[in-house]
């Protein structure tokens, strides 16, 4: 940082980093970036890859693995003890992979987020990655931004900056331009907008002086979050539920070996063995793993949507979400605003063109004319102009919008009328301003020519414009009494055809005034007339309505547009109830209670501020409803924090609201919310999948050891197989499943209950269905296999095959857990799918026929006829499990619908 910038004059500052007011030069940048690197703070140490690796053998199950195989070696079985230790390095390996792999798409995610800033750069506004950031430049703040690099302020129009993350101070500090005392303290640099704090109202301008490691936040870096870890509350819960689980089968196992070795006089090698099989076979060792791969999938498909994931339980909390509520402007509809009609004494002119192309065709009636032949239009299109921070820039044939895109729409206006944009504003310069703000709803400038004159231009909401006006633009060009209730007319006509109307005033005040504040404003403007701006709705929009609705999710429109505006949008994209609107002034009217009972009938909201957004999402909560929020200002921060799922706009969004929201859209499209539901409803049934695989293939594998243990029975598998099977099923199999696409009803089912336990009754008695019937089939196969004749060997061979069969019939069983599983699209599967399962089948021809294997696992080559039943015994288990869900779905499907008919009789 240049030294005591903030005690020295913003001259002195500017000639030390050879730099200017109006910015630097591209070239001129690029060089500086050569020599000072990028604006990044240094990334934090990473773990040593070997210890990353290491921590994966930090485990309850784990160390009863390494201790069991440390017992079988002392016991000189080196057989089972290589296949014990088998098991635990492929656990480690695939974890040690896969946790790789999710940092990274962690870290890709975090890529997307990064922020931009608003720079002068060749004279111009650009938009900028802040890593490009260098000294010398010149960067404009907006409330709502963040501070992208330490800045000396040139320029402060009512500008508060929080900085508690650097002061701790929790109030928001005033900021100017002076300079101040030499040794101030941090806090007290008023002069000063340090990276990493939060712009929260007003506007300002600031030169870099440092930049990345530099900065004041550099040399705290270490305060900085780390990288997230890859979990929720979900995950958490069955991580825990499996440590439990791991103590209970552990004590189960160790008065299994009591009994066995001292009441059925077993061996305690055998009976070690069996137990140790026993654990093997009921722990989840490998649930924490697939679970965080099905995380890991779920965010980087939502970042495919444009859905960035900030806070995982958001994950979670999509898959219940039952409202949501939404902006209007850039999410239902496209952003790209264009005049369309201009309301002027005595004349309504409309207009035609493409998106913010400043060559367009201006129409009085039914007849085209020239906009500069008529003055008051020429007179509103410089006022639109120059009330104005926004910016056109030509882009191979396409003209794009730098700012916001109403006010690019104005330019477009002005290019329109004839108006000369970049002359008039060189020569009518501005002096002061009040910025935008969503509580006043206008923004003013104050401005002097080359002659002398000064000028107040303001646009804003029509109501709150008229309630500041005293006369209005007459025929003849002089001011006249204001005739309010023809242009509150004229405002609902032009909103009632979906028109977003501003107002445009001025007044012209003393040529020594510099600075407007709001009493200049208040009672003495004289109204130039209207402006009618249309935005259409993204295709996209209307069917991603049409889908939350047959999702049983209700789509709520909250916008600061006329109400005439919002219901003709409303209607537009096919909003439930767009008749009926409720506006701000009316929602300030209502007390908690009253609210709460008109917002659940109530699909539209007008002419808001983000603090209605607040009471809104309060209201629909009390009734128990979970929220989807969107926002892009500062002051929607409050609402994003309450809603279960704040969502940010990622490019038209403060980064005070992205950091408040657990979703940041990176398209700013209402799909995208919509895809984001669908994504997250996936996720939480893949996870939902691969625990109701695991746990009964898991307990179905246990209950075989347990009985044949309790009733002093042959072991139809041997503790080395258990063994086997683990190693090559428990992962693989249960892995394929984080990767199983979005059901087809998926959106056709209504939102998950966000307090519905994971592990329902349901659940468990899947889990007591399923391990009972592979208990059966082991069993079975078994006996019938003693019975014919077979070596104990072969029988068991049969067995183990038989077990090995089932868990990919019931694989293909839990893919779908909603819909029959008898169609030709779940028979497919997916790559992945089929790629474990032909793994897995390999892996068993080898063990059952190869002799090597034979002779490490007692296995024997399987006729085939036998070879033939053992599959039939799997399609068996199928084909019942299978009954049993269309049965239970068939029957809860007939009362949901005795309900629903019972609910529209009391209705």
């Amino acid at each position: 940082m240049t030294p005591d910038c903030h005690a020295a004059e913003i001259d002195e500052c500017l000639e030390a980093l050879a730099a200017t007011a109006g910015g630097l030069a591209s070239s001129e940048a690029a060089a500086r970036l050569e020599t000072h690197g990028p604006n990044r703070l240094p990334q934090p140490p990473r773990q040593n890859v070997v210890l990353r690796f290491l921590a994966h053998f930090h485990n309850i199950l784990i160390y009863v693995l390494i201790g069991s195989a440390v017992i079988t070696m002392a016991m000189q079985h080196f057989v089972d003890m290589a296949v014990i230790l088998a098991v635990v390095i492929a656990n480690a390996v695939i974890g040690f992979i896969q946790e790789g792999r999710a940092e990274k798409a962690m870290e890709s995610i975090r890529g997307m987020l990064a922020p931009h800033a608003a720079v002068l750069r060749d004279g111009e506004r650009k938009s900028i990655p802040a890593e490009e950031l260098v000294p010398g430049d010149i960067v404009l703040l907006e409330a709502g931004d963040k501070v992208p690099a330490d800045l000396r302020l040139i320029r402060a129009s009512g500008l508060q900056i929080q900085e508690a993350i650097l002061t701790g101070e929790s109030v928001p500090s005033d900021k100017s331009t002076a300079p101040v005392a030499q040794d101030a303290a941090l806090g007290d640099r008023s002069s000063m907008a340090y990276s990493g704090t939060m712009v929260t109202a007003g506007q300002g301008r600031g030169l870099v002086v440092s930049t990345g490691a530099a900065t004041e936040i550099g040399r705290i870096s270490s305060l900085l979050a780390t990288v997230e870890v890859l979990t929720t509350p979900l995950v958490r819960q069955m991580n825990v539920f499996a440590k439990w689980l791991t103590l209970l089968i552990l004590l189960i196992a160790a008065v299994l070996l009591a009994f066995g070795y001292f009441v059925e006089h077993y061996e305690f090698t055998e009976m070690f063995m069996a137990v140790v099989g026993l654990s093997v076979a009921a722990i989840p060792e490998g649930l924490p793993a697939v679970l965080t791969i099905t995380l890991a999938v779920g965010v980087q498909a939502m970042a495919r949507r444009n859905a960035i994931v900030r806070r995982l339980p958001a994950i979670e909390t999509l898959g219940s979400v039952s409202v949501i509520c939404t902006d209007k402007t850039g999410t239902l509809t496209r952003n790209e605003m264009m005049v369309a009609s201009v309301a002027v004494t005595g004349h309504f002119f409309s207009f035609d063109g493409s998106g913010y192309d400043p060559e367009g065709s201006v129409w009085l009636a039914d007849n085209r004319v020239n906009g500069r032949d008529h003055l008051h239009l020429a007179e509103l299109a410089r006022a639109a102009a120059s009330c104005n921070d926004a910016s056109l820039h030509s882009r191979e044939g396409f003209w794009t919008v730098e700012g916001d895109p109403m006010e690019g729409a104005l330019l477009a206006l002005a290019g329109k009328v004839g108006v000369d944009v970049r002359r008039e504003l060189s020569a009518r310069t501005r002096t002061d301003q009040i910025p935008f703000d969503s509580r006043h709803k206008f923004m003013a400038t104050l401005h002097h020519d080359h002659p002398g004159h000064a000028d107040i231009f303001v646009k804003g909401a029509p109501e709150q414009v008229l309630a500041m006006c005293a006369e209005q633009r007459g025929a003849s060009g002089n001011g006249e009494a204001l005739d309010e209730a023809y242009w509150t007319e004229t405002a609902d006509n032009m909103a009632a055809q979906g028109q977003r109307v501003l107002a445009i005033a001025t007044r012209e005040v003393e040529r020594e005034q510099t600075a407007v504040g709001f009493a200049d404003v208040e009672g003495g403007l004289v109204l130039v007339g209207l402006v009618g701006l249309i935005d259409p709705p993204r295709t996209e929009s209307i069917e991603a309505v049409a889908e939350c609705r047959r999702a049983g999710i209700r789509v709520k429109m909250i916008t600061g547009d006329h109400a005439g505006t919002a219901a003709a949008i409303g209607r537009l994209i096919g909003l439930e109830n767009p008749d009926d609107v409720l506006t701000g002034r009316q929602l300030d009217e209502m007390d908690d209670a009253d609210l709460a009972s008109a917002v659940s009938s109530v699909d539209i909201f007008a002419r808001t501020t983000p603090e209605h957004k607040l009471r809104l999402v309060m209201a629909l909560q009390s009734k128990g409803i979970t929220v989807a929020m969107t926002g892009d200002g500062v002051n929607d921060a409050p609402a994003l924090k309450r809603a279960d799922a704040g969502i940010a706009m990622g490019r038209k969004g403060s980064e005070a609201a992205k950091e408040a929201a657990e979703l940041v859209l990176a398209d700013d499209n209402f799909a995208s919310i919509v895809a984001a539901v669908r994504e997250g409803r996936t996720v939480y049934d893949n996870i939902k999948k691969v625990i109701s695989w695991t746990l009964p293939t898991n307990a179905g594998e246990a209950i075989t050891i347990v009985v044949a243990l309790l009733f002093g029975m042959t072991l139809p598998i041997t503790p080395v197989q258990i063994l086997w099977v683990n190693l090559i099923t428990a992962i693989t199999l249960g892995m394929a499943l984080a990767f199983e696409p979005t059901e087809e009803n998926t959106m056709r089912r209504p939102p998950r209950p966000r307090d519905e336990p994971l592990l329902t009754g349901q659940m468990a008695w899947q889990i007591v269905l399923v391990s009972g019937l592979f208990f059966a089939g082991v069993f079975g196969i078994y006996a019938y296999a003693i019975d014919r004749g077979h070596s104990i060997e072969l029988a068991r061979t049969m067995a183990l095959n038989t077990l090995v069969v089932m868990e990919i019939a019931y694989l293909f069983f839990i893919r779908n857990i909603y819909g029959t599983s008898l169609t030709w699209h779940a028979v497919k599967g997916t790559r992945f799918v089929w790629g474990t399962v032909v793994t897995v089948t390999a892996a068993q021809f080898a063990m059952t026929y190869l002799g090597p294997l034979q002779r490490i696992f007692a296995t024997e080559a399987v006729p085939f006829f036998d070879g033939v039943l053992v599959v039939g015994i799997g399609v068996l288990l199928f084909a019942i499990i299978e009954v049993e869900k269309q049965l239970r779905l068939s029957i809860a499907g007939r009362a949901r619908a005795h309900n629903d008919g019972k609910q529209d009789q009391t209705d």
